[in-house]
């Protein structure tokens, strides 16, 4: 009889939720509990752009202040990964550029719209034996943050379309060897989404 009970009342909640939609809310209640890697975007404009808009990528020469040095070119790396899948015309420089600079390279491709992006904030806290080693401070034990801001300026007019700040933080089970650059991949791919209006 107690089985049948426990039968009829798993059923019971069956029927008033999709497996897949208990999976996602529980990744996103372990993300915000700070279990796993999370991330923030704000965007300032609610403008969407056409899934043919060609999108030049660039990152500024920035050196975030912080804990940890990230490679020089790491944004636009991660922003072209995510960008890629929703918009067939992407491009991005191959390296760190100023904003004149971009926006000269931007043009000189025919692109419609510039992506410009700055690694405004990294904090590599001490995640692996080896970080350990170099700063031995009990202080620096924990999860990695990160900020990145973006700015998406029409090329032709020079019209800033949208400003957006990303920031980011590891979780308490996904620290082990991370970087802040790890962490900043699935936002992105999550901008590139928002700016065509795709929900997840």
């Amino acid at each position: 009889m107690r089985n049948l009970l426990l039968l009829v009342a798993l059923l019971g909640l069956a029927g008033c939720m999709k497996v897949s939609d208990m999976a996602s809310g529980a990744e996103y209640h372990l993300r915000d509990a700070g279990f796993l890697d999370h991330g923030r975007t704000e965007r300032m404009a609610s403008r969407r752009l056409q899934q043919d808009s060609f999108i030049y990528i660039a990152q500024g020469h920035f050196v975030p202040p912080g804990h940890g040095y990230p490679r020089p070119n790491v944004v636009a790396e991660e922003a072209f990964k995510g960008f890629v899948e929703y918009f067939p015309l992407v491009r991005r420089a191959r390296e760190p550029a100023g904003l004149d600079e971009a926006m000269a390279e931007a043009r000189a491709a025919g692109a419609h719209y510039l992506l410009y992006a700055r690694f405004a904030y990294s904090d590599d806290r001490i995640g692996n034996e080896d970080e350990w080693a170099d700063q031995e401070a009990l202080d620096r034990l924990g999860t990695d943050r990160a900020s990145i801001q973006l700015m998406l300026i029409e090329t032709n007019t020079r019209f800033l379309v949208d400003t957006a700040r990303i920031r980011s933080r590891g979780g308490f089970l996904t620290f082990y060897d991370a970087q802040p650059q790890d962490l900043i991949g699935p936002p992105l791919h999550d901008y590139a989404r928002s700016l065509l209006g795709v929900g997840r």
